[in-house]
């Protein structure tokens, strides 16, 4: 596999990518799947740059999303592996790619999660990433009116593929946007 670099794949994004929204969901989601990545002894790289990516063309081409981002990224010449996984992370929505490893199963859950954890952020008094508890998030997964664009169908459908309960993926999550807390301005 020919790895891509972070510099590269920065450069990719925003070439395809200037809304300040999308641009921090998407170092969100780097940054959740580079220490899964570490948890589960994979290269964080890898892992990363797939989290980065994941939504490469939605701002641009949101009708054609991950079917753009393969396209670029084929044209571009960037291994398969990344595109897969970024194919599968809208498996039954957008494309019928199926998460088939640890990365893509991880990729499909914690996309919507993310978004969710960083909705909880915002309503919260201090609006601190430092203070947000797995409960309040667990709370909130609860009540569907809240942060109603969360799909929490395919957290399930993620969760019941990793074998892994909602809690602990909560808190993994909450320990990496934490831990990166003023990187990805959640402070």
């Amino acid at each position: 596999m020919q790895k891509l670099s972070r510099e590269k794949a920065w450069q990719l994004l925003t070439t395809y990518v200037d809304d300040p929204s999308l641009l921090q969901h998407s170092l969100i989601v780097e940054t959740i799947m580079r220490h899964f990545a570490q948890l589960n002894h994979a290269d964080p790289d890898v892992w990363g740059i797939v989290g980065l990516l994941h939504d490469l063309d939605w701002q641009r081409y949101p009708e054609q999303h991950c079917y753009k981002t393969a396209e670029i990224l084929r044209t571009a010449g960037i291994d398969e592996v990344y595109i897969h996984a970024i194919m599968s992370h809208s498996y039954g929505i957008d494309t019928d790619v199926k998460p088939s490893n640890l990365m893509e199963k991880t990729l499909f859950t914690i996309d919507e999660l993310s978004g969710l954890i960083v909705a909880v952020t915002k309503i919260i008094p201090s609006h601190r990433i430092n203070d947000v508890k797995v409960k309040s998030v667990k709370k909130k997964f609860n009540r569907s009116t809240f942060a109603a664009g969360v799909n929490r169908n395919l957290i399930n459908q993620g969760l019941a593929m990793l074998n892994v309960p909602l809690t602990d993926i909560i808190q993994e999550c909450l320990n990496a946007m934490q831990a990166n807390a003023t990187a990805l301005n959640l402070n």
